[in-house]
């Protein structure tokens, strides 16, 4: 308890609050330093480090929500902070929506895994005759990948029949199946599949099929024109300084076209465990490393990669698109879940994601 100085009591009585008050300060402080989270240690110094403007986190044990935070600005230039509801560009996080946009099909008997795309597509050519939907799915179709092509500008939006006739002009890389590849391509004649197979939209149907059923509300293109709420500035860097990301912008559709929150991204991880959208099986075949033709195991599933992190299974993609960089991170023996968005060209976010993973192996 603390007694405040009676007015009789003069100099001597406001030296002893004075020093109690310093006292308690310098407790409160010292309680503050020993209760500190790593995590936004962490966090924070790897903003310093490599000059993020703003981080959204969180994190989930058991599909239990244990941490969610952010860090930094959303928009530099007029001083917004990140926040929860701040929607970033998840980049290549966007595969496995598509993936899962397939199998849906596939659960629906409307789509084989092997069936071949030149049944499913429009225009494909000779060369692509033995290329099936697991292909695609896996990276193993041997397809040139577009992203790094002139001629793919969202600005141009090219028509189903204009994209497999400009990517169709460059050779198979390797036969289907013989190789592993990373291969933004495939993802994209995977949406236009989608689009075939249902006789919608690709948007309309990952609406329909998986965003309206997870109650995923702030999940949506990142088209330009469209005014989202709450939309996170990308932002990259020259000579350490910051500059507004180019907004010359490949379309990558299928590929990495969408945005989303941290607590969009954890309805969606947490519907991946209770059978909402895929069953137990199809979520099997998801998680099951490709082989290639001669056998070799590869460590990509149908939009996830599987690899191990410091002894623990991990299943997780990250994503960048100019300007961003995402990750959703999974790790089912651990039962942890990390997701990090930011707004920072620097491919990071996965970093961050298994950094903070391990602040929480250490707790189990």
């Amino acid at each position: 308890m603390i007694f405040l100085a009676s007015p009789r009591t003069g100099n001597q009585s406001s030296s002893m609050l004075r020093y109690l008050l310093a006292l308690i300060l310098a407790v409160f402080s010292e309680f503050n330093s020993a209760c500190a989270d790593p995590a936004d240690e962490y966090v924070k110094s790897e903003m310093q480090q490599h000059r993020i403007p703003g981080v959204a986190l969180a994190v989930l044990q058991s599909n239990q929500m244990v941490k969610q935070a952010s860090y930094g600005l959303a928009n530099l230039e007029l001083k917004v902070p990140a926040s929860a509801e701040t929607v970033f560009e998840i980049g290549s996080i966007t595969k496995q929506f598509t993936a899962a946009c397939i199998l849906v099909l596939v659960q629906d008997g409307k789509l084989s895994l092997d069936e071949k795309i030149s049944h499913l597509l429009r225009g494909t050519p000779q060369s692509w005759s033995n290329i099936t939907v697991r292909h695609l799915l896996t990276h193993t179709s041997g397809i040139k990948s577009y992203t790094s092509l002139d001629g793919f500008e969202l600005r141009r939006h090219l028509t189903q029949e204009q994209f497999v006739q400009a990517i169709a002009a460059y050779p198979l890389e390797s036969e289907p199946g013989e190789a592993w590849k990373y291969c933004n391509t495939g993802f994209n004649l995977l949406g236009f599949i989608i689009e075939n197979v249902s006789g919608k939209d690709y948007w309309s149907f990952l609406q329909s099929r998986i965003l309206r059923p997870l109650d995923m509300t702030l999940t949506t293109s990142r088209t330009p024109s469209v005014v989202v709420s709450n939309r996170a500035s990308g932002y990259e860097q020259t000579n350490h300084m910051w500059i507004n990301r180019d907004y010359d912008l490949t379309d990558v559709f299928a590929a990495g076209a969408l945005m989303s929150t941290v607590g969009d991204l954890a309805k969606w991880n947490n519907s991946l465990d209770s059978g909402t959208v895929l069953s137990a099986e199809t979520r099997q075949q998801m998680w099951t490393p490709a082989q290639l033709n001669n056998g070799t195991v590869t460590q990509y599933g149908f939009g996830w990669r599987i690899e191990k992190v410091d002894g623990h299974s991990n299943i997780g993609h990250g994503g960048s698109t100019s300007g961003f960089s995402a990750s959703l991170q999974r790790f089912p023996d651990d039962h942890l879940a990390v997701i990090v968005l930011t707004n920072t060209d620097e491919q990071i976010a996965t970093k961050l994601a298994r950094g903070i993973a391990a602040l929480y192996f250490r707790k189990n």
